[in-house]
């Protein structure tokens, strides 16, 4: 299936390039979240329109992210209570949820689906580098403090 991206895709493409990719992905996910049209003749006659608008709309969450990525550095760690045993071992986990609602107490709003922790959730305690991914070109790297809840 060939689709148009209208903006940048990760491992797909940039803005503007005819890609073909597997099915179910460009009707279930790209195109359904607006990332990516069909390759018609018309649809590529209607970016090529909205092209530079695209790429205007582009350049400005590039900056977004680039800025939140500042205000992230600023803040040099961010410590999270956890009730843990007398060998350091958490009685639970500390995960990607965990993070983002430490940061937007800090008063950095992050989501979710920012944080990204390929090597799973947080089980013990310790200070830990994890990457926040604000835009596909943009990724930073904060530390987490695990430390044990006062009881």
């Amino acid at each position: 299936m060939e689709v148009i991206l209208l903006e940048k895709v990760g491992r797909v493409g940039g803005i503007g390039d005819k890609v073909t990719v597997k099915p179910g992905y460009g009707r279930n996910f790209l195109i359904r979240s607006g990332k990516a049209v069909f390759a018609t003749a018309e649809n590529i006659a209607e970016f090529e329109q909205r092209r530079a608008e695209l790429e205007k709309a582009a350049a400005e969450k590039l900056g977004d992210a680039g800025a939140r990525a500042a205000q992230l550095t600023a803040i040099a760690s961010v410590t999270i209570s956890a009730v843990a045993g007398e060998e350091g071992k958490l009685f639970g986990s500390v995960g990607p949820k965990d993070i983002a609602d430490a940061f937007t107490a800090a008063g950095v709003e992050l989501a979710k689906s920012e944080v990204k922790m390929p090597s799973g959730p947080l089980r013990e305690l310790g200070e830990f580098s994890v990457d926040v991914q604000l835009h596909t070109e943009v990724t930073v790297v904060v530390q987490v403090v695990v430390a044990a809840a006062a009881e």
